[in-house]
């Protein structure tokens, strides 16, 4: 079969229509999920492989996006190998015994095949359902530094004060971790192209909460390894940040395929930011929580800062809110097919 029009896109080639898929699609806003998960943890629904490849395939059948995003969560590795995640609503992930010091890498061991057998199970599964469209499955994991924001503050954080002073006083005990997290995540990511997954994005959600210095001293050198230790399974790989615009360049060094850009920069001028290579973005996603005209009007915006150029996947500037009316995701998806314009052959 022809190649799909999102991975060519990743590789900056000239493509029939704009791709366009959307972070968090899987879920949340949609109330087929709710009806589904009813009141269950979101741990639960994930370890169900049934469960989580419907949730997976619904938005690919609603919104008629070019891509689907496996339905996980950046934790589960950590979940699967008992370090102590748990996933508490309206907070998020929750660490009952966090990272504090050297006696705590016991709990961060090697991640096995048996460890996430129910995630590739699902994949396996959504590869199944996928492949009468031709649609490709989107994996992911944590980048290492978001990760371990959330072992060592113990939850969400604004400030993140555990994880800085860990950064600043033991650097050589934060660079150890860095490194076990970016094994567990290499793992992570080829177990999911190894069933089928034709593209990985890497969530280095609090990666904004850096300062350049910081960014290229502790985050960096982790992002990096891991995008270079999954090269060789030659699929597209994604990297997206919140806050990130004034780290870009030196996110866009750490050589994944394609840079995400939040809704904080101009997509023109994140791509001169990434040197032109492709990006995904970037409609803020409180537009769409004005209805279909407000979605719409955004999209547009958006496409005209993409402009004409090949390598532009079409996407928020950060997840669906859970609020959002799914008939404006709908036609968001239709005017960019319609009137994208950015590397259209």
């Amino acid at each position: 079969m022809n190649e799909p029009v999102f991975l060519r896109a990743c590789r900056g080639e000239r493509v029939a229509h704009v791709p366009v898929w959307f972070m968090r699609q899987a879920g949340r806003s949609l109330p087929e999920y709710r009806a589904l998960r009813g009141t269950g943890s979101i741990l639960e629904a994930i370890a169900d492989p049934a469960v989580a490849c419907e949730v997976t395939m619904q938005p690919v059948r609603r919104y008629g996006v070019d891509a689907a995003i496996l339905f996980s969560d950046i934790i589960v590795p950590y979940h699967a190998i008992g370090f102590g995640v748990d996933v508490v609503p309206g907070r998020g992930p929750v660490i009952a015994d966090p990272f504090t010091s050297a006696a705590d890498f016991e709990r961060l061991r090697d991640l096995t095949d048996v460890d996430i057998a129910h995630v590739t199970e699902t994949v396996d599964r959504v590869v199944k359902e996928l492949e009468a469209t031709n649609t490709p499955l989107i994996g992911f994991a944590g980048a290492p530094f978001t990760v371990a924001s959330y072992l060592v503050e113990g939850g969400p954080t604004r400030e993140f004060t555990l994880i800085k002073t860990l950064m600043h006083t033991q650097p050589l005990l934060f660079d150890l971790l860095l490194e076990r997290l970016s094994d567990i995540t290499v793992s992570f990511l080829r177990a999911q192209v190894a069933h089928g997954a034709r593209a990985v994005q890497l969530f280095d959600s609090w990666a904004g909460a850096l300062t350049r210095d910081e960014y290229r001293r502790f985050a960096l050198p982790a992002t990096e390894r891991v995008i270079a230790s999954v090269a060789d399974l030659g699929v597209p790989t994604i990297l997206f940040g919140v806050g990130t615009g004034e780290l870009l360049d030196l996110m866009s060094s750490a050589n994944s395929t394609v840079m995400g850009i939040d809704w904080h920069v101009e997509l023109d001028e994140g791509r001169r930011r990434v040197g032109g290579r492709p990006v995904q973005g970037n409609l803020d996603p409180a537009r769409c929580l004005g209805g279909v005209d407000a979605a719409v009007q955004g999209a547009r915006e958006v496409l005209a800062r993409a402009g004409s150029a090949p390598g532009h996947i079409f996407n928020l500037g950060h997840g669906v809110l859970p609020s959002t009316d799914p008939s404006a995701l709908e036609a968001v998806v239709r005017v960019v097919h319609e009137e994208g314009m950015a590397g259209v052959s």
